[in-house]
């Protein structure tokens, strides 16, 4: 381990195995993969780790911990039968945890959604890597869940969920190890501190040892809740949500007036448009939305973009969250409220499916269902007032709403025989969202808001009668809570003591650019080859709900992430299903950094954490990492790009599963062939 700056440690790249992934010898024995998601360090009892291994607890520890094992379960056919285990809280004492998810596997096997529950509520969203041939692969996230220490003070039922099927076709399991690892540290880092209470709205199926999603549109996503405290004094309700099957890659669908386009030569497309909206409704007003992030799996678009460096978020799949302490005066009044999670896409009947250019959809709507399907959670964290007696009171919100203003095109370009070739079409959205109200809590009154200022753009445009597709996509978001405090009390330094909530901000940006191009030959035998940039930026500034990431360097602020990830891959696979395999490369640049400053006007200070990373046919060939300005353990450059020899392996495409990035559709249900 090295020290860097304020008893910063950082585990070196070299200690993780990924020093024999590089190595060139051409007599080494094959060395399991190591897949890792380019991640900010993670504050441990061992300092900051950024690149885990099986063997940082040997490294010096700085303060008491306790690990308590959570999990060892192999996934295999696991469809309807997730891992069911009981949680006891450690005798040590904490006010931190963090999780350390540890998986391999091997063979050839789709990439799979895992869910994780306490009883009824999902704590943590994930995905799997794509396995390889034996030895195969391996992958160690690590996770702060300090956040739900409401949890972790008590004993809980753990359900993890991880479908997966294994057969002749599809061989690979995933063997699992979860544990959490329980410390104490006085770090602070802007985020408010963990909520009293959290309420789960889900489906509520945790005492049958079944799994809480909504699966949209099949379910209807709602929950009553009666008995909702009355002396709460700040709220906020979190969303996590992602599509799948033929919902997955949502921003590539078409309008609903061109879905069957093609139908005579690539197939049908999934249509309501490429815009997907996230709505959290209360007692059937819209209390705020989610534009969401376009999460890509390891085995979409082109497997071999995601290998071994995994998508962004793929391995955390990002919540979203909405500050719903306007509407306190109307939870706390000791009825039942109702909460709803919907999924909108956008239905035009103009425009037609004929050739030429069409600009006019003045009668496009905004929908109240998609297509399927969308697994959708939420869950109310909740912080309340030291007198349990009292009462949280004030004004009815009032919530400025409107519909979104919505522009689209298209041009459908036809043959001399009028067959259709070509498809361009845009999608371009802006909606703004207040919510204010008076709320007068134990210890505080005033004007309390919420606010969402949200930009979508997205340029298609499909040839080659359908089976060439670009999509150049950027969603923007700036999302605001704050208050003004009438009250004459005064600032004890507990969070929420002067204000009715505290200051909190994000500003928030998804680029996107996907160019797929997919060849059938008459044997079936298809190729696919993929273009993909994909980009993050996400600037926090003040108490948010989640982690920051500015806990592993000691100092609060305004924390700042941003990234971009490049890649080129092919995909081939004989007409018979039975062979498939492909090449790739992708580089990855990473910033976090931190601002000064709670209220939106602090400067950045420079990089905390930076990394680039490249890799070539599986094999990271270049890799830099700086942590507060110094260069960390683990540069390489020069390694060999995976001998161009044997292609990596991937998973079998589905049949049927339709052209472009779709051809990897439908892959996580039950007897996929």
């Amino acid at each position: 381990m090295k020290g860097l700056g304020a008893g910063l440690q950082v585990t070196s790249l070299l200690r993780t195995g990924w020093a024999t992934t590089i190595s060139s010898a051409p007599t080494a024995a094959p060395t399991v993969l190591e897949c890792f998601q380019v991640a900010q360090p993670v504050l441990t009892p061992h300092g900051a780790i950024y690149s885990p291994s099986v063997s940082e607890e040997e490294g010096p520890s700085s303060k008491e911990s306790c690990t308590v094992l959570l999990m060892e379960h192999t996934f295999a056919w696991s469809y309807n039968d997730p891992f069911i285990g009981n949680y006891t809280p450690p005798s040590c004492q904490f006010n931190r945890v963090v999780m350390n998810f540890t998986v391999t596997s091997q063979g050839r096997q789709f990439d799979r959604l895992a869910l994780m529950y306490f009883g009824d509520t999902e704590v943590w969203r994930t995905s799997t890597a794509e396995p390889t041939s034996p030895p195969g692969i391996r992958w160690v996230y690590l996770k702060d869940m300090t956040h739900y220490l409401y949890f972790w003070k008590s004993p809980q039922k753990l359900i993890f969920d991880l479908g997966n099927l294994v057969d002749d076709k599809y061989t690979g399991s995933f063997n699992t190890t979860l544990t959490a690892t329980f410390f104490t540290s006085d770090v602070e880092s802007g985020a408010a501190p963990p909520s009293d209470l959290v309420i789960p709205i889900s489906k509520r199926q945790g005492a049958a040892n079944a799994v809480s999603q909504f699966t949209l549109p099949e379910d209807e996503a709602t929950n009553t809740v009666a008995g909702f405290p009355r002396n709460a004094r700040r709220a906020v309700f979190s969303v996590s949500a992602c599509g799948q099957a033929s919902e997955e890659f949502w921003w590539s669908n078409v309008l609903q007036s061109d879905v069957y386009a093609f139908n005579a030569t690539a197939g049908e497309y999934p249509g309501l448009s490429p815009f997907r909206e996230v709505q959290v409704l209360i007692d059937g007003q819209v209390a705020g939305v989610q534009w969401p992030f376009p999460v890509i799996f390891t085995g979409g678009v082109v497997p071999g973009l995601h290998r071994p460096v995994v998508g962004l978020d793929a391995f955390d799949l990002r919540e979203h969250e909405i500050d719903i302490t306007p509407f306190l005066p109307l939870l706390c009044d000791g009825a039942e409220h109702t909460f709803t999670i919907r999924i909108a896409g956008l239905d035009d009947d103009g425009g037609g499916g004929g050739g030429g250019d069409s600009d006019d959809f003045s009668d496009v709507v905004v929908t109240e269902t998609v297509g399927d399907s969308w697994y959708v959670t939420g869950k109310i964290f909740v912080w309340l007032d030291d007198d349990e007696g009292s009462i949280t009171t004030g004004d009815a919100p009032t919530v400025e709403v409107g519909p979104p203003v919505i522009t689209l095109s298209r041009h459908l370009g036809q043959t001399s025989n009028g067959t259709n070739e070509t498809l361009a079409y845009t999608t371009e959205v802006r909606r703004t969202l207040t919510t204010s109200g008076r709320v007068v809590t134990q210890r505080s009154s005033g004007a309390v808001s919420w606010s969402q200022k949200l930009s979508y753009s997205n340029k298609a445009y499909i040839s080659s009668f359908g089976y060439d597709q670009l999509n150049e996509l950027l969603v923007e978001g700036a999302d605001r809570s704050s208050s003004s405090s009438s009250s004459s009390a005064t600032d004890d330094g507990d969070d929420g003591a002067a204000d009715v909530v505290p200051y909190y901000g994000a500003d928030y940006r998804y680029p996107l650019f996907a160019n797929t191009t997919t060849d059938v030959s008459e044997q079936g035998n298809l190729t696919l080859r993929a273009h993909l940039v994909q980009g993050l930026r996400l600037r926090v500034r003040g108490a948010s709900v989640f982690p920051t990431g500015l806990e592993a360097f000691g100092g609060g602020g305004d924390s700042t992430l941003e990234t971009s990830k490049e890649g080129t891959a092919s995909f081939f696979q004989t007409g018979d299903g039975k062979n498939s395999s492909g090449f790739g490369d992708s580089a990855q640049v990473f910033r976090f950094s931190s601002g000064v400053g709670g209220d939106g006007d602090g400067d950045d200070v420079g990089d905390l954490f930076f990394r680039h990373v490249s890799a070539v046919n599986g094999t990271v060939v270049y890799d830099r990492v700086r942590i507060e300005g110094r260069d960390a353990g683990g540069d390489v450059e020069g390694g060999t790009p995976g001998e161009a020899g044997p292609a990596m392996l991937f998973a079998p495409a589905p049949a049927g599963g339709g052209r472009g990035p779709r051809v990897f559709m439908g892959r996580a249900a039950v007897g996929v062939e």
